[in-house]
C-alpha cells in the first residue's frame, strides 16, 4: 500500500512527531477544547494570485498553511474548462501534498434582473460545483452583491434565494457546499439571514467575510448569531492585526461557538515576500485561538 505525504502528515500529528504542524497544540489526551478543529487557510487573493499550483503548494506548505481557496481567473488555472485528465492531476497534486483543497473560488452572483443573465450565472455555478467535485473540493463561492433601481429589495433577496436552492440541490449529487459570500451591497448580515431564510437547502451556508457592515447595527456579536448556524466550511479574513476590525472578538466568538471550519486569508495588502507574510499570519491566528481558549 502507498501512503500520500497528507497521509504521513496526520500520521505523524496524531503521533506528535511532526514539528510546527500547523494544527493548534493538543490539550490533554481525550480532552478537547472548543476551537481545536478550526484551520487557516488561503484564499488565492493578492497573495497566491500570480503562483501557479505546483508554486503556490510549495509556498502554502513551506508556510505551514495547508489549505488554499482557488480563486477564478487567477494563475494556478483550475478552472471548468479543465478536461478529466487535468482535473485528475490537480487532484493528485493536491493529495500528493500536506495543502487540503478547502474550495473553489467562483465570481458567479444571483442578483441581476435579467433572467437569462440569472440563468447563465446558474449555469456556471453548476459547472464549478462539478469542477470542485472532481479534483477534491468540497464546495464552490458564490456572491449575492447588488440591489437594482426600481427593483424592490425583497424581489432581489427572493431570486437569490431560489437561485440559490437550486443550486443547493444540485450540489447535493455531488457532495458539495453552496458558499455564500457576505459580499457588496448584500453584505448586512440582515440582508444575507433574509436570503439564507429562503435559501434553506441544507448544502447552501454562509461565508462570513470580516465586512465593516458587520459593525453596524448592534454590532459584531448580534450580526455573528444572526448567521452562526447556517456558517459553511469556510469564512474569510484580512490580515489579523488589522485594526480596523476586532479579529481577536472574532476568533473568540469562533473558538466560543467551537466552528470547525477554515478560516481563509484574503489579503488586502502586497508584502515583498508573502510567503513570510503568510507564515506570520498563520502564527498569528494561533496566538488569537489560544489567547480565545484561555479566556
Amino acid at each position: 500500500m502507498q501512503f500520500s505525504r497528507r497521509d504521513l502528515a496526520v500520521g505523524l500529528a496524531a503521533s506528535g512527531a511532526l514539528v510546527g504542524c500547523p494544527t493548534l497544540l493538543l490539550a490533554e489526551p481525550g480532552k478537547s477544547r472548543p476551537g481545536d478543529k478550526m484551520q487557516y487557510g488561503l484564499v488565492t487573493y493578492l497573495w497566491g494570485q500570480n503562483w501557479k499550483l505546483p508554486q503556490l503548494i510549495a509556498n502554502c506548505e513551506q508556510a505551514a498553511c495547508l489549505g488554499v481557496e482557488l480563486r477564478s481567473t487567477h494563475a494556478h488555472g483550475v478552472e471548468p474548462g479543465l478536461s478529466k485528465t487535468q482535473r485528475k492531476e490537480v487532484a493528485s497534486r493536491f493529495a500528493d501534498s500536506e495543502v487540503t483543497l478547502v474550495g473553489l473560488g467562483s465570481n458567479e452572483r444571483f442578483d441581476n434582473p435579467d433572467p437569462t443573465v440569472v440563468r447563465k450565472a446558474i449555469e456556471a455555478t453548476k459547472a464549478f460545483i462539478v469542477l470542485s467535485h472532481d479534483v477534491g473540493s468540497s464546495g464552490v463561492k458564490v456572491k449575492p452583491d447588488r440591489f437594482y433601481p426600481n427593483v424592490p429589495r425583497q424581489q432581489t433577496i427572493e431570486q437569490i434565494g431560489r437561485s440559490l436552492n437550486e443550486l443547493g440541490e444540485f450540489a447535493e449529487q455531488y457532495g458539495q457546499q453552496v458558499r455564500l459570500e457576505v459580499h457588496g451591497q448584500c453584505a448586512e448580515l440582515p440582508t444575507i439571514k433574509a436570503i439564507m431564510d429562503i435559501a434553506q437547502n441544507r448544502n447552501v451556508a454562509v461565508c462570513w467575510n470580516s465586512n465593516a457592515t458587520d459593525l453596524t447595527g448592534q454590532g459584531i456579536v448580534t450580526n455573528f448569531h444572526m448567521v452562526r448556524d447556517r456558517f459553511g466550511a469556510t469564512l474569510h479574513v484580512r490580515e489579523l492585526e488589522t485594526k480596523n476590525y476586532p479579529y481577536a472578538r472574532l476568533i473568540e466568538l469562533l473558538v466560543q461557538s467551537d466552528y470547525a471550519g477554515w478560516v481563509m486569508l484574503e489579503a488586502s495588502s502586497k508584502p515583498p515576500n508573502p510567503v513570510a507574510a503568510l507564515a506570520a499570519q498563520v502564527r498569528r491566528f494561533r496566538e488569537l485561538v489560544a489567547a480565545a481558549q484561555s479566556s
